[in-house]
């Protein structure tokens, strides 16, 4: 039986073999009723060809070859080039694609501090024609709870007077537009802080920054045909009819006057003159503390590196790691050669020997102790891999609830707050056994729950004694009388009349720079994301 098995098998593999003659014949290819095919090919792969020199021959005697390689601006021109696109910019004279400031996105905070601040508000109050206007110009900028906000921003502290104003502000801005204030941009004590100064700013830098055409990659500014620039915000935003409100005040009032001020003299810069940069005065205008230079001599292509007075004040090594963050390999910054390495090592071989000695000696001792801890240190491990599993496992139900336009950070502090809060409020419930519902529908008017926290974890200031928002008491909105709220609870008081109405509860926060933000009932760990 098994023979014959085996015979079987090896009798149906011999037939399944490809032999000449045989049903598995392929001598003649898998195709047994093949014909030529190429007297029908030939014709059309010539066509093919003489098309192609056709187009070929058309494009370098009507267009520009010079277009395969040269860079190109943001709107799309090339450099050096004269005829571009769509009746574009004539760029003969500007054969360097290199970077200016892009100023909206440099003094789009400073521009909202400016102009929301407690000071700025008090005087758009005046300035303001309507009631409609006035409510529309505080949901803008979140001073007052409404739809768009989810509390009050933040821009590193409010600004409550005029000296204030222009102290503040003033500062901030020459940071941006005075060459000689350039070291200060990049410092952590500097007027704008870590704003500049982080690596965050060089990993989104392409948005800080236009691409132009430039006669060199950065030429000096000078005084002769120099332009100068006021800023303005953009008319598609919601901040500019807000500040030409106040460009086009008449009015005589000192804080108005003050504000103006600001408004006209801070936020102006210098900018390149039109023959050397053939752009709106605003993509002109170069940014102070940055160098530019050709990535390599004699390219069309410019890069970034730090200027001289930076790298004095930052130190080489923290300019040089900025620059490399942004725009060059880590690997460009590694200057030193080899024999600097073993100079190096030569004048520190003292210290080298006693680290190695003590290193020996500390690695005895632990393999010692190890002898008599193995135990403690096996359960320290199983221990340690528990933990991390459950920070991972944390980290992705944060990631889980992450929604857009939230950061990873702000998304787990608000996950924790919600924890700690609906933990703590268990126990009391608990030890007390008494509970109150925390049950909402829509907006959240009909909560009456006791949540004393905001989203990122703010106490809430009692609603009758508060005086950053006189307006909400009790005698305004019935939702905050005793009967329906326990002194600091989170609220959603408006009237029926009222233009700007919050999405949800909220209340007035503790923290001196965010008057207000909104809150989360407790228990609830993973609230509804608006936009995903």
């Amino acid at each position: 039986m098994s023979c014959g098995s085996c015979m079987g098998g090896d009798k149906d593999e011999s037939d399944n073999k490809f032999q000449q003659g045989s049903e598995n014949d392929l001598s003649n290819g898998p195709a047994q009723n093949r014909g030529c095919t190429d007297i029908f090919c030939l014709p059309i792969f010539a066509a093919a060809q003489v098309v192609f020199i056709i187009v070929t021959v058309a494009g370098f005697a009507d267009g520009n070859q010079d277009k395969l390689y040269k860079p190109r601006d943001y709107q799309g021109g090339y450099c050096g080039i004269a005829t571009n696109w769509n009746n574009g910019t004539n760029l003969k004279d500007q054969p360097k694609m290199t970077y200016t400031m892009n100023v909206r996105s440099f003094v789009d905070v400073v521009m909202k501090q400016t102009i929301c601040s407690s000071q700025a508000s008090d005087v758009m109050m005046q300035l303001l024609p309507s009631q409609a206007a006035k409510d529309e110009y505080l949901c803008d900028c979140c001073r007052s709870p409404c739809t768009k906000c989810d509390g009050a921003y933040d821009f590193g502290g409010d600004l409550a007077s005029a000296s204030a104003i222009t102290d503040t502000i003033t500062k901030r801005m020459a940071e941006l537009t005075d060459p000689a204030k350039a070291q200060e941009l990049f410092s952590p004590g500097g007027a704008n802080g870590q704003t500049f100064s982080t690596d965050k700013f060089w990993s989104e830098v392409t948005k800080y920054f236009n691409t132009v055409c430039l006669p060199e990659c950065q030429p000096a500014l000078g005084d002769s045909g120099s332009r100068s620039y006021t800023y303005v915000p953009p008319q598609d935003s919601v901040f500019y009819k807000h500040w030409e409100a106040v460009l086009d005040a008449t009015s005589g009032n000192s804080d108005v006057v003050a504000l103006k001020d600001v408004l006209t003299s801070a936020f102006t810069f210098s900018a390149l003159p039109t023959t050397v940069c053939p752009y709106h005065p605003s993509l002109c205008v170069p940014l102070p503390g940055i160098d530019v230079k050709e990535t390599t001599a004699g390219s069309d292509y410019c890069t970034f590196a730090i200027a001289a007075d930076v790298i004095g004040a930052l130190g080489d090594v923290a300019a040089k790691a900025f620059e490399s963050l942004g725009f060059e390999a880590f690997a460009g910054t590694a200057s030193d050669s080899f024999g600097d390495w073993l100079g190096d090592f030569q004048a520190s071989i003292d210290t080298f020997i006693i680290v190695a000695v003590l290193s020996f000696v500390f690695g005895i001792v632990f393999l010692v102790l190890l002898r008599f801890f193995i135990a403690a240190c096996v359960w320290l491990a199983v221990f340690a891999t528990v933990l991390l599993f459950a920070l991972l496992g944390f980290f992705l139900f944060v990631k889980s609830n992450q929604c857009s336009g939230s950061g990873i950070l702000d998304t787990g502090h608000q996950v924790s707050v919600a924890i700690i809060v609906a933990g703590k409020t268990a126990v009391s419930d608990a030890i007390s056994g008494q509970s109150v519902s925390e049950a909402m529908t829509g907006d959240g008017v009909d909560y009456r729950g006791r949540q004393e926290h905001t989203r990122l974890g703010k106490k809430c200031l009692v609603w009758e004694t508060q005086d950053r928002a006189a307006m909400y008491r009790a005698a305004n909105y019935t939702v905050l009388s005793p009967a329906n709220t326990t002194k600091n609870s989170c609220r959603n008081p408006y009237n029926a009349s009222d233009a700007n109405k919050a999405k949800t509860i909220w209340c007035i926060t503790s923290d001196p720079d965010v008057m207000w933000e909104e809150c989360l009932p407790i228990g609830v760990i993973q609230p509804e994301c608006l936009h995903g």
